[in-house]
């Protein structure tokens, strides 16, 4: 059997190809928007794509596997399963095999097993493959976002992202079902999770690949819970906001995800052309880098592995964006134009480095002012002290007085910022609170700080402090 994990760091996507040495068959799993990867590796391996499918509908990013099924000749295959007509009627528009738990698949002399896993999603499947010119025996577990490396698939995006309410219980109630049933499988075989740490899948992922089924039985915290109400109220607390583009990706890829576009960044003139005319300016840059100088109206969503999340929750699709990147622009500015396009995000027309800063602005370059945490004394009246880090790390702590405002929720909260007074903007390191200070300041909200070094450098001086050491 070949074997081989493609990886996208942003997205912290695995999609696998899997493949019969004797055949030279492979089959696809879970592929992105961008196929070339995967073609490219198949001529590598040098074998032949005859089979892609998914391990459920994506709400992260738009899938590839109806495109490179088309690109390949290779046959479709889709989960038929779960509740309602959406799967039934996505198999019948792709003319794609619908697959059922408990079906049986042949790659040449590698054989899948179909598992039906609902939770995270309805139709959510995990297919168990076995290299039989090895061994009848199972060797792992493509499990999707079914199960991870320390943390398990979230089950409240179809209530909170797509809007189905009252189903995330029942759906956590599911995944509890689903994990109970894998007891039945060998504890060694490999566990080939769909995501990695950075996902907005799961609450806590791994940074590890891959894994096995006894490690996750024994150091996974959802084998440890014996109870479905117990697993039913743990998997639901503390979950982040989704971001906002995963609506958009769940309908779009149960419709028919479009092909990948072609990178064609405008040149330089042309780009600034179409700032003018209205275009987002989008600076990717260090958060220190946009807050010591920027152009007004420019939204800051550094170019770190956070950067497609953000992008996606707070960038409107329908509008032309500009990118601002460090040099060399020309290959930056296309890896962060087809990382956009991954999710969606088709009108980003190229990038320019800040060198062009000056032909953009009539008059001095913006700046955020930057304050000690130290200063965020609680007797301290004249700021209002603006906590964007997320529910459960607010709750493990947070400065006495402050406003918390998650930043996925922040432009709900607009108007009653604009009124509070000068506000110091803090998150956990940095990133977060520079770009809520540059949402705030697109919206007209000027008197900010960004405070240094966020929460832990809080603390740091208030136990330095307690010491005298200050």
């Amino acid at each position: 059997m070949i074997f081989r994990r493609l990886y996208h760091d942003r997205l912290a996507q695995a999609s696998y190809l899997v493949a019969c040495e004797t055949t030279r068959q492979a089959l696809v799993v879970d592929p992105v928007r961008d196929i070339a990867p995967y073609l490219e590796a198949a001529e590598r391996e040098e074998v032949r794509i005859a089979f892609v499918t998914e391990t459920h509908v994506h709400a992260d990013f738009l899938s590839g596997a109806e495109s490179l099924a088309q690109a390949s000749g290779a046959e479709l295959w889709l989960s038929a399963e779960g509740e309602g007509d959406d799967a039934s009627d996505r198999v019948g528009r792709t003319g794609a095999r619908p697959l059922h738990d408990g079906d049986v698949a042949e790659i040449g002399r590698v054989q899948i097993e179909v598992r039906h896993t609902p939770g995270h999603t309805l139709e959510h499947l995990t297919f168990v493959v076995s290299d039989r010119a090895t061994s009848p025996l199972a060797v792992g577990l493509l499990t999707g976002d079914f199960l991870f490396a320390g943390d398990v698939g979230r089950p409240d995006l179809l209530e909170r992202a797509v809007g189905v309410r009252g189903s995330m219980k029942r759906s956590a109630a599911q995944l509890f079902s689903s994990l109970q049933a894998l007891r039945d499988l060998p504890e060694y075989v490999q566990i080939w999770p769909g995501h990695g740490a950075g996902s907005a899948c799961g609450k806590a992922l791994g940074a590890v690949p891959q894994s096995t089924l006894g490690y996750e039985l024994r150091s996974n915290w959802a084998f440890q819970i014996a109870g479905v109400d117990a697993f039913v109220e743990e998997v639901l607390r503390d979950q982040a906001d989704p971001p906002r583009y995963f609506s958009r990706m769940k309908q779009l890829n149960a419709s028919g995800a479009p092909a990948m576009p072609r990178i064609r960044p405008l040149d330089e003139g042309s780009l600034l052309d179409a700032v003018r005319r209205g275009a987002l300016l989008v600076d990717t840059r260090a958060p220190s880098e946009f807050l010591r100088g920027h152009i007004r109206g420019a939204l800051s969503v550094p170019l770190s592995r956070t950067f497609l999340h953000w992008a996606g929750s707070l960038l409107d699709p329908d509008r032309d964006v500009v990118l601002v990147v460090d040099r060399p622009a020309s290959q930056r500015g296309k890896d962060a134009m087809r990382d956009l396009a991954l999710i969606g995000f088709d009108r980003v027309l190229g990038a320019i480095e800040p060198s062009a800063f000056a032909s953009l602005a009539d008059s001095p370059l913006e700046h955020v002012p930057v304050i000690a945490a130290s200063s965020l004394v609680p007797e301290r009246d004249d700021l209002t002290v603006v906590d964007v880090r997320n529910d459960s790390e607010w709750g493990m702590g947070h400065i006495p007085g402050a406003r918390h405002v998650p930043l996925s929720r922040l432009s709900e909260h607009l108007d009653e910022l604009r009124v509070a007074g000068p506000l110091a903007v803090h998150c956990q390191g940095g990133a977060r609170s520079a770009i809520a200070a540059s949402i705030l300041r697109a919206h007209g909200i000027d008197d900010i700080r960004d405070v240094e070094g966020g929460y832990p450098a809080w603390v740091r001086a208030t136990n330095a402090a307690s010491k005298g050491e200050l």
